[in-house]
């Protein structure tokens, strides 16, 4: 009887199931450790002898997808990232020792049964492989392609005879081709007879499934000529479809391409998931805030200063973060200083960074832009870094306790190279001061890029400039609230103390200016041709820059004008304003071998250009002596050969020096 009322009541249950159209709940937690990657929580476990890895996003997407990562875990991780912020799950099972034998495609198949069975994991993931992973990523798919989604290849191995087993033009690795071999079960000349990847793609051509590979043309490891173009040439044939995004000159590996959208907009597009930057962190805190808060909160004084540009200068964003900064702390007394010019970008701040900003007082919070300039303007890779190591490294000198952000407004050259997989190099060129100084920084030309992939808005028609319009200077707004509220999230204590950040001892570059200044034109010694003319002002119509006009410069308007002074320091030039009739002038340093410059810029037509001229930025940190002279020469567009000096600038001793 007891049997069969239980038979009964499993029969009822059964077909409650049914019609609820509901299933038994699936599991939502995994065995082993918990730790954080990349700021999302992970499980370390192992399944089956080996070592597993299941990183969870905050906000799982509909229909819980996943991306099966094979090989060099962490490696380059720039799309596992931005793949979570979208809601995919980052899974590993590690059979790095197996090169996509037999034994390794059915641990696979048992941890896919286990991720979808047991956590209600998508039927079809994303499967992502790096160099030596793209042989399990493939002869799994094959051998299930119904299971699959798309695959993303960065540099793959599709063929072991060309790496581990070196029989071809790659130098291969003989301990791998060992482990190749027993992992196959395979003989030598079994191996070489082998059936490859590239002649058993029919099932995964005939289940559509597409194809990504990101290569590098000069990969001498695993080369493309016997890897990734004749798996493209036989999946074309089959009528499959396969990209490739190529880079020029890079070896092994490219590396999943600098910057993520192009590949991320692959993977996105065949899971039909739409990209959601607003779910993305454009800002990387490192180090944190809190110490500009304790002071706002605690002290009820506030000094925040805005370095850079003009998008700096312009009215917008800047005004925006100061009024929210009076809400936010309404009870705090805010000093804001502008301290943007435009035209200028990081050497000319590091040099103006003592008069404009640090000679106003102790500074609690720096906002510092100079991406855009410091492109546009041409200045080169050490340049980038010497002046943006230069302001920071001489702001956290004089104020250890000073939080700094390092913001990259965008452009369209910056457009580009994100849309194209590449992170800007001036990017990449802050971001080492701010990795190197432990600094807040924040990524506005990448967000402004993806947002626009995301429909979000255009150029066009809503952002329009990199002078942003007002739609723009909101979204600029917005993303620095944003940034500023995570890290201010958490309750401030009582008793919290502003921390002094320690300055690295060594800088990245032994030349960068950390002790930039500028020098009265009184400490020059003239000679014939030159004048001080206290309120300069131009005659031709020019535009010119507020701060460099009515001012005193230093003026030579004829050829042969010399001058000299001394100075103490590793590197000097002069900031002059480039107008439409500047010339060429010559110098030298301690009577060393004389050197020219022309100083006529491609805006110089139309525009009275403040511009700093670095003349020498290598020296030992002694006293020196410059001598300048300009030229009969002048540029063949130029109305001229004047020279006007505004400042002297010095990296060293930055006290007044004449003779």
């Amino acid at each position: 009887m007891n049997s069969l009322f239980f038979r009964i009541a499993l029969l009822l249950l059964s077909v409650f199931f049914v019609f609820q159209g509901c299933k038994p709940a699936v599991e939502t937690t995994f065995p082993g450790q918990v730790d954080t990657w990349m700021g999302y929580e992970r499980h370390t476990f192992t399944y089956e002898g080996k070592t597993s890895y299941v990183v969870i996003p905050k906000e799982i997407a509909t229909g819980t997808p996943w991306v099966w990562r094979a090989r060099f875990w962490g490696h380059e991780p720039q799309v596992d990232i931005a793949l979570l912020s979208q809601g995919f799950h980052i899974v590993f099972n590690d059979v790095s020792d197996m090169y996509g034998s037999p034994a390794a495609v059915k641990q696979w198949n048992s941890f896919y049964k286990y991720l979808t069975t047991r956590h209600g994991f998508s039927a079809k993931p994303v499967l992502e492989g790096l160099s030596r992973g793209g042989l399990i990523i493939y002869n799994w798919a094959i051998a299930n392609p119904e299971k699959v989604t798309c695959i993303y290849a960065d540099a793959p191995v599709v063929d072991f005879r060309s790496w581990p087993g070196g029989k071809m033009s790659a130098k291969g690795s003989a301990e791998d081709w060992e482990k190749c071999l027993k992992a196959y079960n395979l003989t030598e000349p079994e191996a070489m007879a082998y059936t490859q990847i590239p002649d058993r793609l029919k099932p995964l051509a005939d289940a559509g499934v597409p194809l990504l590979h990101v290569i590098g043309e000069a990969d001498d490891v695993v080369p493309i000529a016997e890897n990734t173009l004749v798996l493209e040439k036989k999946y074309q044939e089959l009528g499959g479809k396969i990209k490739i995004l190529s880079k020029p000159g890079v070896g092994h590996h490219p590396h999943s391409l600098a910057s993520p959208l192009p590949i991320v907009d692959f993977i996105l597009r065949f899971t039909g998931i739409r990209y959601q930057p607003d779910k993305f962190s454009y800002f990387q805190l490192r180090r944190g805030l809190n110490n500009s808060r304790i002071h706002f909160e605690q002290d009820k004084v506030g000094t925040v200063a805005f370095l850079g540009g003009s998008i700096t200068w312009n009215p917008g964003w800047r005004d925006m973060v100061s009024e929210y900064l009076e809400a936010r702390f309404p009870e705090t007394e805010f000093t804001f200083i502008n301290a943007g010019i435009p035209s200028t970008g990081s050497t000319p701040g590091a040099f103006r960074l003592e008069q404009d900003v640090l000679s106003k007082g102790p500074i609690d919070l720096l906002f510092e832009e100079a991406a855009v300039n410091d492109a546009t303007n041409g200045r080169t890779e050490t340049e980038q870094i010497r002046g943006m190591e230069g302001i920071v490294r001489h702001a956290m000198t004089v104020n250890p306790e000073m939080d700094i952000v390092l913001m990259y407004f965008v452009d369209p050259e910056k457009m580009a190279d994100y849309q194209a997989g590449n992170i800007p190099a001036v990017v990449v060129n802050h971001e080492k001061a701010a990795e190197h100084y432990h600094i807040t920084s924040l990524d506005l030309a990448r967000e402004v890029t993806e947002r626009i992939y995301a429909e979000e808005f255009t150029w066009e028609d809503d952002f329009k400039d990199l002078h942003p319009s007002p739609f723009g200077q909101e979204i600029y707004f917005k993303s620095i609230k944003k940034m500023l509220e995570t890290a201010w999230a958490d309750t401030l204590t009582a008793d919290a103390v502003p921390l002094d950040f320690e300055v690295p001892a060594e800088p990245l570059d032994m030349y960068c200016y950390d002790e930039g200044g500028l020098l009265p034109l009184e400490s020059a010694v003239v000679g014939k041709g030159w004048k001080i003319n206290p309120e300069w002002k131009p005659e031709d119509g020019a535009d010119t820059r507020l701060g460099f006009v009515n001012v005193p410069m230093l003026v030579a308007e004829a050829p042969n004008s010399t001058l000299r002074f001394t100075f103490s320091g590793r590197a000097v030039g002069i900031w002059v304003v480039a107008g439409p009739d500047v010339g060429k002038v010559a110098w030298r340093v301690d009577g060393g071998p004389e050197k020219t410059l022309d100083q006529f810029t491609q805006w110089s037509s139309f525009l009275h250009l403040p511009w700093v001229y670095m003349l020498e930025t290598e020296l030992p940190e002694t006293n020196h002596t410059l001598e300048l002279r300009t030229l009969p020469e002048k540029n063949p567009e130029s109305k001229g050969t004047a020279c006007r000096i505004v400042h002297f600038v010095v990296n060293g001793v930055r006290e007044k020096v004449g003779q």
